[in-house]
């Protein structure tokens, strides 16, 4: 395997070799000093300061030169909310922790790109480019700056094309190869939620509608702890309503953003609502929420179920649409009913 290694520090090189030569070429490259170029199904390694301005509009160019490389893995404490959702708006497929994760995550591409041979360049590259847009939304949130509707519009578009052209099972496998953690969810939700008002024979703008809803959906989780987020077991009380908090902050970083949809920004806040009032954050009852936040709701819980986690894998779609169909009194029956050719069919 070729690994292009950017960094800011040389003296980080010697280890990087040390961990992967001879099996792997490491062909490094001192940020802003050396001409970085293209090798053919390299993968890309990042282990830069991203506090820093000037190093972020580096690497900003040297991926432009490298744009045709799938997997770039960037090295941030995973601690670091800003640094890793930074990373992901440059571009970032993984995060490693501690560059010495390097060797196991080369191991999980090769088995990636031997299974992959129906996924094409064109669905891989609407993929990053969705979840590129959504880092931008979350580092918008995490930093209190303006929320671009552009890059929500750029992302569901891009999920719209993809799975309208692809067909849903091939979107969702091809997320869960190249994305991981809140910005895989973000992407399977908002393509289950297209796939799902294709199937129910949406016109175009309701399409766009849920699919924006949905890629704006989790916004607010840019404000919770990675640790809760990230945590593999059952969250403590403390920790469930710090969760639980994450649809008002989606909200408030949304209702004053003009051009935002007032049923779009329903949505955001109701997404975790349930028809018997059991929901929150504002315990609604079934009178008190619309279509849109009830497919929505649908979507997400579904999406969650087949995420792939790093302490688990994927559940079967299967299983996961009777978890859905178990929840009687909590979600719509016709949806749920209508949901299965999506869960398992499309």
């Amino acid at each position: 395997m070729h690994v292009h290694f950017l960094t800011d520090e040389p003296n980080k090189i010697p280890k990087v070799r040390a961990l992967l030569e001879p099996e792997h070429h490491v062909e490094p490259t001192i940020l802003g000093k050396d001409a970085l170029q293209a090798v053919p199904e390299a993968i890309l390694m990042v282990d830069a300061d991203l506090r820093r301005r000037d190093r972020i509009e580096q690497i900003k160019k040297d991926m432009r030169v490298i744009s045709d490389i799938r997997e770039r893995l960037f090295v941030v404490e995973k601690s670091m909310r800003a640094m890793v959702v930074q990373a992901h708006a440059l571009g970032a497929t993984g995060i490693l922790a501690r560059p010495q994760e390097i060797v196991t995550k080369i191991e999980e591409i090769k088995v990636t790109r031997q299974n992959e041979a129906k996924a094409t360049a064109s669905e891989t590259a609407e993929i990053n480019d969705s979840a590129r847009a959504i880092a931008s939304l979350f580092s918008s949130v995490l930093n209190e700056a303006p929320i671009s509707l552009a890059d929500a519009e750029s992302a569901t578009q891009h999920v719209i094309s993809g799975v309208t052209q692809s067909g849903l099972t091939t979107w969702l496998d091809d997320v869960r190869r190249h994305h991981e953690g809140t910005f895989q969810h973000c992407l399977l939700v908002t393509g289950v939620s297209v796939g799902f008002a294709l199937h129910l024979g949406f016109s175009q703008m309701d399409i766009k509608r849920l699919g924006m809803a949905a890629t704006l959906h989790d916004i607010g989780k840019a404000r919770i702890p990675l640790a809760i987020l990230d945590k593999p077991g059952k969250l403590d009380p403390v920790e469930e309503a710090t969760m639980r908090l994450h649809p008002v902050f989606g909200f408030e970083a949304l209702e004053n953003r003009a051009g935002i949809a007032p049923e779009v920004l329903d949505a955001v806040r109701h997404h975790h609502e349930y028809l018997d009032g059991t929901g929150y954050p504002d315990g609604l009852t079934a009178d008190k929420i619309p279509d849109i936040v009830r497919l929505l709701t649908i979507s997400d819980i579904f999406a969650a179920l087949i995420e792939a986690r790093s302490y688990r894998a994927p559940m079967p779609r299967a299983k996961a649409y009777s978890i859905v169909c178990e929840m009687e009194g909590k979600l719509e029956p016709a949806l749920v009913r209508a949901l299965e050719h999506v869960a398992l069919k499309a």
